[in-house]
């Protein structure tokens, strides 16, 4: 791997990410429109709009949690756990095809 340029190993490991993408897009894809969804349900729920409950969904799902929304009722508290699941989820996804690449990379 030392003998290669820098350029060269940038570009393969570009290449057997989006490589990975392309696999995994029916259920990155999947993730992202359920807590796309999620979000619009819990925005009408609490009255804060699509726009907001689909912020509020994403800012959940990536752990990020500013504190600016919060659920007040049972059933919009329970959808949030499902969107911090999913967030989770897809973020362990993308860090799994991540490490492959450069797994990828480092082996050739």
């Amino acid at each position: 791997m030392a003998d290669r340029p820098a350029n060269a190993l940038r570009r393969a490991y570009w290449r057997s990410f989006v490589e990975g993408v392309g696999i995994c897009w029916p259920v990155l894809s999947g993730l992202l429109i359920l807590q796309a969804a999620l979000g619009s349900i819990i925005g009408l729920i609490e009255g804060w709009g699509i726009g907001q409950g689909v912020y509020f969904a994403f800012i959940t799902g990536l752990t990020v949690g500013y504190g600016d929304l919060v659920p007040t009722g049972i059933l919009t508290r329970c959808l949030t756990v499902l969107i911090g699941f999913c967030g989770i989820a897809l973020t362990g996804m993308v860090a799994a095809l991540a490490v492959k690449s450069f797994q990828a990379v480092a082996r050739h």
